[in-house]
């Protein structure tokens, strides 16, 4: 019996002094200071009471509401894309290789690992996409002239959609940051994107003299 109440009595004991030995006073060691550093959130709260005061609140808003608006009438133009100077065509496959298992909502298996998919033949390209520099006029007369009459996606790689829309009552794209592009590897405009059976024909032919004197 003593080997077993003996670890027991002595936890016990341990238990008991612990509290005594938690609270011992060790006294003050040091020169303590007082925190005079300002709370930041009362800093930040002045500073924006301050700004309301003086009306820079309005005009930061203003200021923010002009550059909104200005990049939604005239995007940033994507960069890298020259004038086509010479034409350069080549075939674009699309097919993917699927990197893992799609099911549907239920669970059972719609394509597997490492099936080659061809999105065309699914989804193909109705109508050709046209890339161009929306501030060349020649570029802008070649496209409408040449597309009147078909619903081609006019995309631009720099200029003012909105602008031209209401000026030619026609819709225009933008290549935001140039993803469409940089996909197709196009590097100068004017450039078409065409489906030839399950592939893409792509482009880039420069517009002649005698249609920039049309322009």
């Amino acid at each position: 019996m003593r080997l077993i109440t003996l670890p027991i009595c002595a936890t016990a004991l341990a238990l008991a002094i612990a509290p005594q030995a938690m609270a011992r006073d060790y006294g003050q060691h040091g020169t303590v200071w007082p925190v005079v550093e300002p709370d930041l959130l009362q800093q930040m709260h002045a500073r924006l009471t301050q700004l309301e005061k003086t009306g820079e609140t309005a005009r930061l808003n203003e200021e923010l509401k002009r550059r909104t608006i200005a990049r939604v009438n005239r995007p940033e133009p994507v960069a890298g894309i020259s004038l086509a100077s010479a034409i350069r065509s080549w075939r674009f496959d699309p097919t993917i290789t699927v990197e893992r298992d799609i099911a549907d909502d239920k669970g059972r298996l719609i394509i597997a690992a490492g099936t080659r998919v061809n999105p065309l033949d699914t989804v193909p390209l109705r109508a050709p996409l046209v890339f161009l520099d929306g501030d060349d006029p020649a570029q802008l007369a070649w496209a409408t002239r040449r597309y009147a009459s078909t619903k081609a996606k006019l995309i631009l790689v720099r200029g003012a959609p909105l602008e031209l829309m209401k000026a030619r009552q026609r819709r225009f794209y933008f290549d935001q940051g140039g993803t469409l592009v940089k996909h197709f590897g196009i590097r100068a405009v004017p450039a078409t994107v065409e489906q030839q059976g399950r592939a893409l024909l792509i482009t880039e032919q420069p517009v002649t003299p005698k249609e920039r004197a049309q322009s």
